[in-house]
């Protein structure tokens, strides 16, 4: 799989007496399948994975294919890598400039001699963006963890815990059935710290009455998943309950509109447009998804200023919410993989309304 990666950016971007050089973990990942630091050089001419003494044995398990090249005795990454262009007759690289600091560009473009250095633009970006049937399934198998986790700590949620305790069970229960990893920091946010979308995970009590929103994610094989929940502990107010109708129906609206060809402009103003039509225009603020897979956000986003469009194996989120101030917030969030004909949603709890 690794090689075929590689030949497919060596064949999009006519790799010929030239070069990508990729240092950005989840583009090496993509193109190689090794999971270690270091460097990946890919050309018409030959692949290597630069890397030092703690990861060459397994630069070699993971990327046939590559020949693997190790740092030490003197020879810096930078040094291999102008050797290689000189013996493979490299005239371009092509470097990731939205992934290498100036610091790390100005060494490399000092110590590889002879050649000249462009930016790689969205050429690995392009390629991840469509999931093939492998990386469906991990996606899929890190969703379903993700949903099992969900509706297995339930029970378990009482008044008296903190949201980093509730953050721990999610994080404890998806490590114990299958995922390797959580595909990012866990939120936790109940009563008025619902109000903050990407809130930390603190010390704050749950109380009788409170919303709790949960958004957390397992990662398997090197792939995410994401899920959004928001319960409720005991009778929340009346206003919390009807924005948590309005949530719900906006996402299932957005979600209804996906599908292979739809702008992604274009389905965020679903439901966007229902939401500022129930008054709440200025409690969605953020957009309604995005991209995922090797990393939690990919391209191409869910929101009011995108020019893209969806295609059959983007894996996106729909994820609305209504943030209301010194009260409380509702999001809801489903991952679905774009089809011809629609979607189909990977998250599979129910998105009722939940009351403990």
């Amino acid at each position: 799989m690794s090689m075929e990666r590689a030949k497919k950016l060596m064949s999009s971007m006519t790799l010929k007496r030239h070069a990508a050089l990729l240092c950005n973990p989840s583009n090496m990942f993509y193109i190689s399948g090794y999971t270690g630091e270091g460097a990946v050089l890919v050309s018409g001419e030959g692949c290597a994975i630069i890397t030092d003494f703690r990861y060459t044995e397994q630069a070699e398990k993971q990327s046939p294919g590559f020949a693997v090249h190790m740092t030490g005795d003197g020879q810096t990454a930078e040094q291999i890598v102008n050797n290689l262009c000189y013996k493979l007759n490299l005239h371009t690289i092509d470097y990731e400039d939205d992934h290498m600091t100036v610091k790390a560009f100005s060494k490399w473009k000092s110590e590889v001699k002879g050649v000249e250095w462009r930016p790689i633009g969205n050429a690995v970006a392009a390629l991840r963006q469509i999931k093939d049937d492998g990386e469906l399934a991990l996606i899929e198998k890190a969703c379903r963890i993700t949903g099992e986790a969900f509706e297995r700590i339930l029970p378990q949620i009482n008044e008296g815990m903190t949201e980093k305790q509730i953050a721990l069970m999610l994080e404890f229960d998806m490590l114990n059935n299958g995922a390797d990893g959580i595909a990012f920091h866990t939120i936790v946010a109940a009563g008025a710290n619902g109000s903050l979308p990407h809130a930390v995970p603190g010390d704050a009590v749950i109380k009788c009455g409170d919303m709790i929103t949960l958004d957390f994610g397992a990662k398997v094989g090197g792939y995410c998943a994401d899920m959004t929940r928001t319960i409720a502990l005991g009778e929340p107010s009346a206003e919390m309950k009807q924005v948590y109708q309005i949530v719900k129906d906006a996402q299932q609206m957005a979600q209804d509109a996906v599908s292979a060809g739809k702008s992604c402009r274009a389905v965020d103003a679903v439901a966007r447009g229902y939401i500022s039509g129930k008054g709440y225009e200025k409690n969605f603020g953020h957009g309604l998804g995005h991209c995922l897979g090797i990393d939690i956000h990919e391209p191409p986003r869910l929101n009011a200023t995108s020019d893209a469009t969806l295609v059959k194996g983007h894996v996106v989120t729909v994820e609305p919410g209504i943030y209301l101030p010194g009260v409380g917030g509702v999001r809801i969030e489903n991952t679905v993989v774009v089809t011809e004909t629609g979607c189909r949603a990977l998250t599979f709890p129910s998105r009722e309304f939940i009351i403990l």
